[in-house]
């Protein structure tokens, strides 16, 4: 059973957030998160405001850049740079995509690994590596994909093998799920009952693209839809609620529409906590 290291609802801290988030508190956010590689080594203004967060707010780190999937070597270098920024701001928790972005250079974009055999011992040994050299447990996250080449099984089995065969946990996107089965065709909430939740760290929600009816691009741009919000209500049912952050990328909304969707996350989290206390009630009377 994986301890979530933050609680409550998060909110991913981007710089154009700096200023107009000063005033939060912990009652607001609970948590927020950030990726390493936007904050290594920033000093100046920038990084003043930073620590003053990272000194105020529980942080997590959500990675862009490791590649874990990639043919090239891991990128040690990277992961010895993201060890030294954890310890300096005292994050709690550091994941990765379930993708890669990198081969001889940067491919700027998150690719789908094949979900083959030889493809789990692959990663799953990369991740053993990464959890080696941070000297930590991490999490992978369920990536979105646009295409699925060489399935020799389906996402939830190659998902599932490779957290149990590199002994790693989950980051649990619920949004990338929905996405996932509206351009893959399959039941979302099926998908859910078929992935470890004992294994889930935390959670990730957020808003995507409607293309068309049956494509759907994971943009955290926009606000999130009820559909989506329906499905993190099934997964707190399937799982325990569990911390759960929202992404917003770009279209970034007045403050008070940010806070109301970090609100909605934690009304859920007190339904279903209702719902779960009142169940133990009945079990126990």
């Amino acid at each position: 059973m994986t301890i979530p290291p933050v609680h409550g609802a998060g909110l991913g801290l981007r710089r154009n957030l700096l200023n107009s988030l000063q005033a939060t508190t912990t009652t607001d956010i609970q948590f927020m998160e950030v990726a390493p590689e936007n904050w290594i080594n920033v000093g100046g203004r920038f990084g003043k405001q930073f620590r003053a967060y990272t000194e105020r707010f529980p942080f997590v780190c959500h990675g862009l850049s490791l590649s874990i999937g990639s043919p090239a070597p891991l990128n040690v270098e990277l992961l010895h740079s993201v060890k030294t920024f954890l310890r300096e701001h005292n994050i709690r928790y550091y994941s990765e995509h379930l993708s890669y972005c990198s081969d001889d250079g940067q491919l700027y974009d998150l690719l789908p690994i094949p979900f083959t055999e030889e493809a789990v011992r692959y990663v799953a040994g990369r991740i053993r590596q990464a959890q080696d050299i941070l000297e930590q447990r991490i999490a992978i996250e369920n990536a979105s994909y646009y295409c699925a080449p060489q399935q020799e099984m389906s996402e939830s089995e190659f998902i599932n093998a490779v957290i149990r065969e590199a002994d790693c946990d989950l980051l649990l996107d619920v949004n990338n799920v929905y996405v996932n089965s509206i351009n893959h065709r399959y039941d979302p909430y099926e998908f859910l009952k078929r992935l470890p939740g004992e294994r889930t760290a935390y959670m990730h929600i957020a808003g995507h693209y409607h293309e068309a009816e049956d494509l759907r691009v994971d943009t955290h741009g926009a606000p999130v839809i009820p559909s989506v919000w329906q499905l993190l209500e099934s997964a707190y049912q399937l799982f325990g609620v569990k911390p759960t952050l929202l992404e917003r990328d770009f279209n970034i909304p007045p403050l008070a529409e940010l806070l109301d969707e970090v609100r909605h996350i934690q009304r859920i989290q007190a339904q279903c906590d209702s719902g779960f206390t009142a169940q133990a009630k009945v079990v126990s009377g």
